[in-house]
């Protein structure tokens, strides 16, 4: 019973861990940039874009599938590399873990 006792106080350990993480991520930013920094995106820790920069030389009326191919591909940058640090911070979490047990992932 006591061995229980343990994993649930280290389950609540981890809860308030896992809360104090997702606080850091959502403050966090990260960047990324597309033709040569015309096209620039900002997103937090979580993913979530927060603002985006298109240099104005960039805008073609006659070429707009070119600037979205650079917007999407600075989204996309910036989304992988948010997952990036979601990645190593929930590794933090869970390698901070003593179960007596294997985890199944």
């Amino acid at each position: 019973m006591a061995d229980m006792m343990k994993i649930l106080q280290q389950a609540q350990q981890m809860q308030g861990q896992l809360k104090k993480i997702q606080d850091d991520l959502e403050a966090r930013t990260v960047s990324a940039a597309a033709g040569g920094g015309m096209v620039s995106v900002e997103a937090d820790g979580k993913g979530q874009i927060r603002k985006i920069k298109i240099d104005p030389t960039v805008v073609n009326a006659s070429d707009v599938e070119m600037l979205e191919d650079l917007v999407l591909v600075a989204v996309t940058e910036a989304q992988k590399k948010a997952h990036e640090v979601q990645q190593a911070e929930m590794g933090k979490l869970a390698g901070g873990m003593s179960l007596p047990f294997k985890l199944p992932f």
